[in-house]
């Protein structure tokens, strides 16, 4: 598969990828660090986020990771610290994980489960950006990246604490993004549709709801983490996005075309 990608595009960057052991957050963090960048890749799986590190640092990447909970409030503090022992500075931050459990009526939702999904999504997003802004402002500017849904855009059945949450996210991105370009920092959302382990799954035990959500997409396939999702994420990590702030990116297929 074919993609936009300068083997040094991004030389100079130093990124932050949350949940980046696996899925989507692995898939950002390879496209970032094969354009040149430099990462700290951080996740709760400290067993999978070790192998990830050790797949990319064999591949000859500059990589450095820490585990961490982002329900844990100094969790952010400590993430950006870890980058900045690692690399010297940051100048992008890739807010990817979150917590989801599986299909939930919005009635049952049990608020422990709520607040679950709140603590390591918007919450965590807002403590990493406030914990990264005065490094960004330090070094003349930089870009965040938050991973919005198209189950908040749109809606989506039984997901109501998951929309809750990405719609937060992309509420305060907004809000940034206007408040922070004076400090040369953009703020841009993506919602993504990738083959994640969850597709996967699905894909396995229920192929025909599998095929719905590939004919959803007018492109007719799912998009693969690395070289689709991640190569807009390095795209909007890159100085090719300059001009580019406060917008959600539907990279979904053509699927939110439809709704």
């Amino acid at each position: 598969m074919s993609t936009y990608s300068h083997p040094h595009s991004l030389d100079g960057h130093v990124a932050i990828v949350t949940g980046a052991a696996r899925g989507v957050g692995k898939g950002i963090a390879t496209a970032l660090l094969s354009r040149g960048a430099r990462v700290l890749v951080t996740d709760i799986l400290d067993g999978v986020l070790a192998n990830t590190t050790a797949e990319f640092t064999d591949a000859g990447f500059d990589v450095a990771s820490v585990v961490a909970d982002l329900r844990d409030a100094d969790s952010a503090q400590r993430i950006v610290d870890a980058a900045l022992d690692a690399f010297g500075t940051v100048n992008a931050l890739v807010n990817n994980a979150v917590a989801s459990a599986g299909p939930i009526p919005f009635v049952d939702i049990p608020a422990p489960e709520y607040e679950r999904v709140h603590d390591t999504g918007p919450r965590a997003t807002f403590r990493l950006m406030q914990a990264i802004h005065p490094v960004m402002v330090k070094g003349g500017g930089g870009s965040i990246v938050n991973l919005g849904s198209a189950a908040g855009t749109v809606g989506t059945h039984s997901f109501g604490a998951y929309a809750s949450a990405k719609e937060a996210i992309r509420g305060m991105s907004k809000v940034a993004a206007l408040e922070w370009g004076v400090d040369g920092i953009r703020v841009n959302v993506v919602c993504p549709l990738a083959e994640t382990d969850g597709l996967k799954v699905l894909r396995d035990m229920a192929p025909k709801q599998y095929e719905a959500v590939v004919r959803s997409t007018s492109l007719k396939r799912i998009g693969d983490p690395t070289h689709d999702i991640g190569a807009v994420v390095a795209f909007l990590i890159g100085d090719d996005s300059a001009y580019l702030t406060g917008q959600t990116l539907l990279v979904d297929g053509g699927a939110g075309s439809f709704r």
